[in-house]
């Protein structure tokens, strides 16, 4: 058995867990005492090797000590003498750079005016060749050799830049100027040749020429114009066919009276067309001006298609406002488009509409093709470049994109008025029911189109402008959530007057119009007939708004969230795009890497809305800083809205209240000042057997009321169980507007009871009868008693001769001493 010497190297060694431990691990037919002896003896061997190791290390550990004693000694002399050495050298350095401090100094004054004798010997010859240049440059433009002249011209204002500002050669300096203009005058017709005809080498050689002399503008102009003239004609070709089109109409509709819409051509269908042939004209410009200006083609072509868009600007803006009218008759019919509608410049009642703004978005979507397909043709060229060749590109719009909120606003706006959501106009007695279901349904419904028509917002934001405008459509629809729900909130006001609970304009409440009291036989039976015929549709149709209550809530929580994250989506590419890979970058660098290039996060993200807001760092920032609170769970995107559905929420529970308590309220109205709470049994001369009291109709009217009204909830906590497949949450929802309901009708009763004066004997009796049934209907809805009710019952059971001893010997244990001071004062009882 080997023995395993880590254990007694541990600080926490325990010789008998260790002893112990090798018992166990012996086999098992071995005796204890054989295996503690060979453990003892090979613990002995272990032990003496271990001794007589460390006694043959320690002996020639000390044979060791001496030579390491010697070689230290050595090694210490050695660093003596280096020392000395060293300072010897340093102060041989001293003495030198003493002695040749001077030297150097007379050195270097030398130098510096041997500088100056050869800088004004060589300007000495450039103003001699100055001189001579300018007398023979004419000589050199009569020749005609442009190359040779654009060399002498170059060498005079190398000369020039030599001899500085010298007065004697200020003539020479504006006969510089007239003849690199002359130059280039001379250039000019050549280099239109060039370029027209295709000859590459002499194109080439005419931009050398132009280099030399420090023209590259003017090759970059001169390239302009040439190219400018066909696109022009592209572009033009619209308003001649536009001619020949209407031209055509006119003449059939003289000849056959034929209408010929068809013949009409529209921009919005010409655009692409248009497009592709400057698209087409590009892709050839770019391959020849790769082969005949290798150095320049990255600037040159793009540079042309940014002179193209601004030269066609103003029409371009023009034409898209009119082809945004033509979508709609009455726009189209006064040459007017969306422009001309925000600006107010239209005739009354004409508003802006959907088809206005799809009509925009479906140009800006060619336009938007076409941009990815010039950022793919020019993805050699600097991002700078490329940026601003989509600037150019986009700007049409940008008159469009900067109203984006304004017309968004318009639009929806527009949308939600014409939501009808009245049922019907007010009606006679018996018709209130019918109106108020049909308007809730209309209520109801109108929440997902609402819903709908905000969804196709966002899409219309995000197809348009990429998200750079979500700020302003962010207040856009918090404006209209508003605008919907005050109109909601109108319509509840208008149902208040249906149920009965307001009063009308001529201040009766509608359920009073049919309840003038002429006498109480004719009060009950119209009460009676509106309660059985309509007042259970009204509760009914009152009972649904709680489905448009939570159906709003719902929803417009569902929106607001999918909002959330459609703004931290957008977060992610335009903090790519608008600020590169650092969102502490100031826009105005776009993704800049520190080397004048864009990155490749920039580079690849040049969408739409990173062309928007790089001009626009203000607006970046505010928008990033939306962008980035969205991405915090507490982020209400609609907080305006989201407050008033809270609060349409609470109106609606507030009005749904107010009817189920209503049919209560007109049978409780009265109770204080019945006559039997004052009459006196009647004397007889017989004796009568005495009866018990039955509760009262106005009681019993309560009671049926509140036992059927579990059943008049069950249909809504089905529809609730059905749409959120949760059986408990509908349980709740009934049994929660049930004991809401019970306990309004308690505190209103009891309010009643509170005003009785004065109780007989008879009407005390009666009257205990009342509040046992209703606390019998209380019990059967498993609620309880309030104490104030049950201590009305027991004083009012009570015999007036014991009321006094009842009420002094329970000491509101039981009872509520004021409610019990109160019945005593009814029942004329003194406590003193």
């Amino acid at each position: 058995m080997m023995l395993d010497l880590g254990p007694f190297s541990g600080e926490g060694f325990d010789p008998k867990k260790w002893v112990n431990s090798a018992c166990q691990s012996r086999h098992p037919q071995e005796s204890v005492d054989n295996h503690l002896v060979d453990l003892e003896m090979k613990l002995q061997m272990m032990s003496e090797e271990i001794a007589a190791s460390l006694e043959e290390q320690s002996a020639a550990a000390l044979l060791r000590v001496p030579r390491a004693t010697r070689d230290v000694i050595r090694l210490r002399d050695d660093a003596v003498s280096l020392r000395s050495a060293v300072a010897g050298i340093l102060q041989k350095l001293k003495k030198a750079e003493g002695s040749s401090a001077e030297s150097i100094a007379a050195l270097a004054k030398v130098d510096t005016v041997k500088q100056r004798m050869e800088a004004a010997y060589e300007t000495l010859q450039d103003a001699a060749g100055l001189t001579q240049l300018s007398s023979t440059v004419e000589d050199v433009f009569a020749s005609g050799d442009l190359p040779r002249a654009a060399e002498t011209l170059a060498n005079m204002r190398h000369c020039l830049s030599a001899v500085g500002e010298v007065a004697e050669f200020a003539n020479v300096r504006k006969q510089l100027e007239v003849l690199e203009d002359r130059l280039d005058s001379m250039v000019q017709p050549r280099l239109t040749d060039a370029l027209s005809s295709r000859k590459v080498d002499v194109a080439q050689n005419l931009r050398g020429i132009l280099i030399r002399i420090g023209r590259f503008k003017s090759l970059e102009l001169h390239y302009t114009k040439v190219h400018l003239k066909p696109i022009k004609q592209l572009w033009e070709d619209f308003d001649s066919k536009q001619r020949a089109s209407r031209s055509e109409v006119e003449r059939l509709s003289i000849s056959n009276d034929f209408q010929s819409s068809s013949l009409t051509i529209s921009f919005s269908s010409w655009l692409p067309s248009f497009y592709d042939e400057l698209l087409l004209y590009l892709e050839q410009e770019w391959k020849w001006c790769m082969v005949a200006f290798p150095e320049d083609y990255k600037t040159l072509v793009p540079k042309l298609l940014t002179e193209i868009m601004a030269t066609i600007g103003a029409g371009f803006i023009s034409r898209i406002n009119l082809a945004t009218g033509v979508v709609v008759p009455e726009t189209k019919a006064l040459s007017k488009g969306i422009l001309d509608i925000l600006s107010g410049d239209m005739p009354k009642g004409i508003k802006i509409q959907r088809k206005h703004l799809e009509a925009l978005i479906e140009l800006h979507n060619v336009t938007q093709t076409f941009a990815r397909n010039i950022q793919h043709l020019f993805s050699d060229s600097d991002v700078r470049v490329l940026m601003d060749t989509l600037k150019a590109v986009y700007h049409p719009y940008d008159s469009f994109k900067q109203k984006y909120g304004q017309t968004e606003r318009a639009i929806l706006s527009s949308e939600i008025a014409a939501v009808d959501l009245r049922g019907a106009v007010t009606r006679g007695v018996g018709a209130q029911g019918i109106e108020l279901s049909e308007t809730v349904r209309r209520m109801e419904e109108s929440i997902p189109q609402i819903i709908i028509l905000l969804e196709a917002a966002v899409e219309r934001c995000i197809n348009f402008t990429g998200g750079s405008e979500a700020d302003e459509l962010i207040l856009a629809l918090d404006d209209i959530m508003l605008q919907y729900i005050s109109t909601l909130q109108e319509t509840l006001k208008s149902l208040r007057i249906v149920c009965g609970v307001d009063q009308s304009s001529d201040g009766v409440s509608s359920k009073e119009m049919g309840m003038e009291k002429k006498d109480g036989n004719q009060t009950a039976r119209k009460v009676d007939l509106i309660s059985n015929e309509e007042e259970w549709s009204i509760v009914q149709g009152a009972l649904q708004i709680l489905t448009v209550s939570d159906c709003l809530t719902s929803r417009s929580s569902v929106f607001e969230a999918t909002l959330r994250a459609t703004l931290a989506r957008l977060s992610t590419t335009l903090s790519l795009s608008v600020f590169g890979s650092s969102v502490d970058q100031s826009p105005s660098h776009v993704g800049n890497n520190g080397n004048g290039e864009l990155s490749v996060g920039g580079r690849a993200a040049l969408d739409v809305a990173a062309v928007r807001l790089v001009d626009v760092p203000e607006k970046a920032r505010k928008l990033f800083n939306l962008l980035n609170q969205s991405k915090d769970p507490r982020f209400h995107a609609l907080p305006l809205a989201s407050q008033r559905v809270a609060a349409f929420a609470d109106t609606v529970n507030e009005l749904v209240y107010e009817v189920l308590i209503s049919k209560v309220r007109q049978r409780l109205s009265d109770v204080s000042r019945l006559p039997i709470w004052s009459s006196v049994e009647e004397q007889s001369a017989f004796p009568l057997p005495s009866f018990s009291a039955y509760p009262q109709v106005y009681v019993t009217s309560v009671g049926e009321y509140l036992l059927t009204l579990p059943q008049q909830l069950e249909p809504l906590a089905e529809g609730i169980s059905n749409n959120d497949a949760n059986n408990d949450e509908a349980q709740f929802f009934a049994t929660e507007w049930m004991f809401k309901v019970a306990e309004g009708a308690t505190a209103l009763y009891m309010e009643q009871l509170r005003g009785i004066h004065y109780i007989t004997d008879r009407g005390a009796q009666q009257l205990s009868a009342d509040i046992e049934y209703l606390s019998n209907v209380l019990s059967a809805l498993s609620m309880p008693i309030p104490p104030i009710l049950a201590t009305f019952h027991t004083c009012l059971s009570t015999p007036r001769d014991q009321l006094k001893e009842l009420v002094k010997s329970d000491s509101g244990n039981q009872l509520d001493l004021p409610t019990a001071n109160l019945v005593c004062k009814m029942r004329r009882v003194s406590l003193e």
